[in-house]
């Protein structure tokens, strides 16, 4: 039987291509997942390693619990000396560092977010630092002064002696570039930049003068790291800091970079999934013709002595060596497709730092297995229709059909099934947290769907026949075609039908929670601009200072945020605080309240989102006792209730009374009202004003509810990624779909064209029945798409009260459109096919 299995795969090479390129498509994409994530972790990861070849004990500050009053302490001078003389320590190194934006000769940030550091130049009893080795000029001295990594000054065209512009929280600094020096830190080799300052200058810009963010402390020749950690711990002040060896501090990074990594993995091995998903819907279809053009072959080796078990194995032997073949091709490409993603990583300037291609044993293991096992199980059901044939199906040429009762079943199955998924959507959207419940019904409801698609396509594409009479009888007998198989035409459109209703749901989704940001920024905010850092980092007050005395600007009010206590004793609870111009503050925003007022924001009054209210039991009225940062108490007087959103939320009070208590006063963001309202000369004014600021980011309402919805977005052009990828499966099924029904009407097309249809008119009938099917999966995909779009919608608007479902009509036609397109491309190699059929030799085959 598996010599039957093998000659059977070599004599039906053609037909079983599609099926090994679907196959292939979807492992090609797990392999280049696993090869790309794994290369790019393990780069990352030596190179991490490799900033920790100086540091065999790191002492840092214990951090407090989250949102308590109280900073970490930070690391003084005197533990830097007593860390230097413990037993077995040959040198201790302070560190501070923090956001520092580099501009190039363009004015340009060099860098993102948080990859563009600052830090502390720390020379040893040598008068360097072993950690950044100088490779042209000197160390930086003095607060003009710094050193540049050597890979973002040559990007830059940098060198020692030129002045370049840098910010650290806001107002522009020009600095004397005294030196260019290289080094193994992760984050420069990832592409993000780093500039040194000498220490007091660091501890200024970083911190607070004379205080660390870490002690590093290399170990004597000789010295094991647990032995260094042992005789820190002795010199450490009680409750205030910690020490860990450095083979900790990597095994940790290594950790968090892997982990990092977790959701690029997941994301892309979601795309091979669904190409996966949809592969099986061909490689059945494929399978099921295979069986049934060998119907007279099965059933005579049934005759001749073949059990039911024997026949399934030969099919699924079958299946087996395409499976094999397909996961091992699929494999060799997705090593390519691996490369080529982290070679595409540095075209978009997101650097990887240098290291082999990782193939790991269980890249191989999972995508041969992958491969081979989806191929397995969807070739699994044919084959056990296949042990079916009775033997006397030898003496008869018809092909089986599927029997009426057989379809009875599948159509109650189906509606059960569908209806059980729609009410579950349905019920979801009624219910708080309800996303798990959403979403086994939306997956219920396409499993119903697709049962049912053998039913549904004969009233859909008979809504087409008013169009198709136009083509004569080319058309006519194209919405027979479609029709005459219903379970054929099922299994091909669904196909497509998969990829469009996730691609169509999320962008009505995403189209829906832009809207609702849009009205949301409308109606929350008056204030004309948001400023804020590129990093996201706290902001100088100077920045807050320097726009209030601008003629245009008439409003100014900083964001301050700072760690609090709530309530007395043990029950007290941390919150943040939220400081703002209390005078400025009602001109700046439009908040809706359901009790109270903003009213005078001054002195102990605050105003409270309803969601910390409700939390808290308070009202408007309520005296809620606070203890603040720098650990002094006080009583704050709850003025107003206000319904929160992702914009403005938490306890808002004047700055007046928060910064008193603020260690280091710094600005989360600064909202500014001008006297023209939102214009590109407002704009200018305020970029100039800044000192055209790399580092500063200047947004008006749309820009703020872009980035808010950035993560949407986002996944709305991955998962276009994802479709475009269904679209080949797709294009694939309904290839193999048109070549197998054109093999299979030889001897009607010989007839056709022996009563006087001409080679034009077959090859439209083809492509007719092509695009009816292609267009019947785009109608189910697009209408369960905007079916999920409402529901998930529903979800969203309880978190999201200005969320406002939205058509975005001209993409739905877009989608149509692209289904039709499916089905031309993918009916031209198959219309080529039956129009070069020889009539005669048509007529005879059997």
């Amino acid at each position: 039987m598996f010599r039957t299995a093998l000659r059977n795969v070599l004599a039906h090479k053609a037909r079983l291509l599609m099926t090994v390129l679907a196959v292939m498509l979807g492992v090609a994409f797990v392999s280049g997942t696993l090869v790309f994530t794994s290369t790019i972790s393990d780069a990352f990861q030596r190179s991490s390693q490799k900033g920790f070849d100086n540091v065999d004990v790191a002492i840092q500050p214990k951090s407090s619990d989250s949102g308590a009053p109280g900073a970490a302490t930070m690391l003084d001078q005197k533990l830097l000396d007593a860390a230097a003389r413990v037993p077995g320590a040959a040198s201790a190194t302070g560190t501070v560092s923090g956001f520092t934006a580099i501009a190039d000769k363009n004015g340009k940030l060099i860098g993102n977010g948080f990859s563009t550091r600052g830090a502390n130049y720390f020379p040893g009893s040598d008068g360097k630092d072993a950690r950044y080795p100088l490779r042209d000029g000197v160390a930086p001295k003095g607060p003009q002064e710094f050193a540049l990594d050597a890979h973002t000054a040559d990007k830059a065209g940098y060198k020692a002696g030129d002045t370049v512009r840098i910010s650290v929280d806001g107002p522009v600094r020009e600095q004397k570039l005294t030196g260019v020096f290289t080094t193994d830190d992760g984050t420069v080799a990832a592409g993000g930049s780093l500039a040194l300052f000498d220490t007091a200058t660091a501890q200024k810009l970083f911190a607070t003068p004379g205080a660390f963010s870490e002690i590093d402390v290399k170990a004597a020749p000789g010295a094991s790291q647990s032995a260094l950690k042992a005789a820190v711990d002795k010199v450490l002040p009680k409750d205030g800091a910690a020490a860990t060896t450095g083979k900790e501090l990597a095994d940790e990074q290594a950790k968090a970079i892997a982990e990092s990594m977790d959701g690029m993995k997941t994301g892309l091995l979601a795309f091979a999934g669904i190409a996966l998903f949809v592969g099986i819907f061909i490689i059945t279809n494929t399978f099921t013709m295979l069986v049934a053009q060998r119907t007279k072959e099965l059933a005579l080796l049934r005759a001749v002595g073949a059990s039911r078990r024997q026949v399934t194995r030969s099919v699924l032997s079958e299946a087996f060596l395409v499976g094999a073949v397909a996961a091992v091709t699929g494999l060799a490409a997705g090593i390519g497709i691996g490369a080529g993603l982290r070679a595409l990583m540095g075209t978009i300037g997101a650097t990887v730092p240098d290291g082999p291609l990782v193939i790991a044993p269980s890249t191989i293991a999972v995508s041969l297995a992958v491969g081979i096992v989806v191929t397995v199980l969807a070739a699994w059901l044919p084959g056990r229709r296949a042990a079916k044939i009775p033997p006397v199906a030898a003496m008869n040429s018809v092909h089986a059909t599927a029997t009426t009762k057989s379809l009875v079943v599948r159509n109650t199955i189906g509606a059960l099934v569908a209806g059980a998924g729609t009410a579950a959507v349905v019920v979801a959207t009624g219910m708080n947290d309800a996303e798990a419940l959403m979403s086994g019904g939306a997956a219920v409801l396409l499993i119903g769907v697709f049962i049912l698609t053998p039913l549904l396509s004969r009233p859909l594409i008979a809504l087409a026949a008013p169009v198709l009479r136009a083509f004569g009888i080319s058309g006519k007998l194209a919405r027979q075609n479609a029709v005459r198989n219903p379970r054929r035409t099922a299994a091909t459109a669904s196909a497509l039908m998969v990829g469009l209703t996730l691609i169509t749901g999320m962008t009505v989704i995403a189209g829906s929670v832009q809207k609702g940001i849009d009205k949301m920024a409308t109606d929350a905010l008056k204030a004309d601009y948001v400023v804020s850092m590129a990093s996201r980092s706290p902001l100088s007050p100077d920045v807050a200072k320097k726009l209030s005395g601008l003629d245009e600007v008439t409003a100014v009010s900083p964001l301050r945020n700072s760690p609090s206590r709530i309530g007395t004793g043990p029950d007290a609870t941390p919150e943040y605080l939220t400081g703002v111009n209390g005078k400025d503050f009602g001109k700046l925003t439009r908040l809706d309240f359901t009790q109270g007022s903003l009213g005078d924001l001054r002195g102990g009054r605050a105003v409270v989102d309803d969601a910390t209210a409700k939390r808290h039991g308070w009202s408007a009225g309520a005296h809620v006792p606070v203890t603040y940062a720098d650990g002094k108490k006080g009583t704050l007087t709850v003025s107003g209730v206000y319904q929160g959103n992702e914009m403005i939320h938490g306890i808002i009070l004047d700055n007046g009374t928060l910064a008193p208590h603020q260690r280091q006063i710094t600005d989360m963001q600064v909202m500014v009202k001008t006297k023209g309202g939102a214009t590109d000369a407002a704009k200018d004014s305020l970029v100039k004003a800044l000192g055209k600021n790399p580092a500063i980011s200047v947004s008006d309402k749309k820009d703020v509810s872009d980035g808010i919805a950035q993560m949407f977005s986002l996944m709305l052009n991955m998962l276009y990624g994802l479709l475009a990828m269904a679209v080949i499966v797709a294009v694939l099924g309904v290839i193999n779909t048109l070549a197998m029904s054109v093999f299979e009407r030889q001897q009607e097309i010989g007839m056709l064209r022996a009563i006087g249809l001409d080679r034009r008119g077959i090859k439209r009938m083809v492509r007719l029945e092509s695009l009816v099917i292609s267009l019947f999966g785009g109608v189910l995909g697009v209408g369960l798409g905007v079916f999920f779009g409402w529901a998930a919608g529903e979800l969203i608007g309880g978190s999201l009260p200005t969320y406002e479902l939205v058509l975005p009509w001209g993409r739905l036609g877009l989608f149509l459109g692209l289904a039709a397109v499916v089905g031309v491309l993918a009916a031209l190699w198959p219309a080529r096919r039956a129009a070069k059929l020889n009539m005669l030799a048509a007529i005879k085959s059997e």
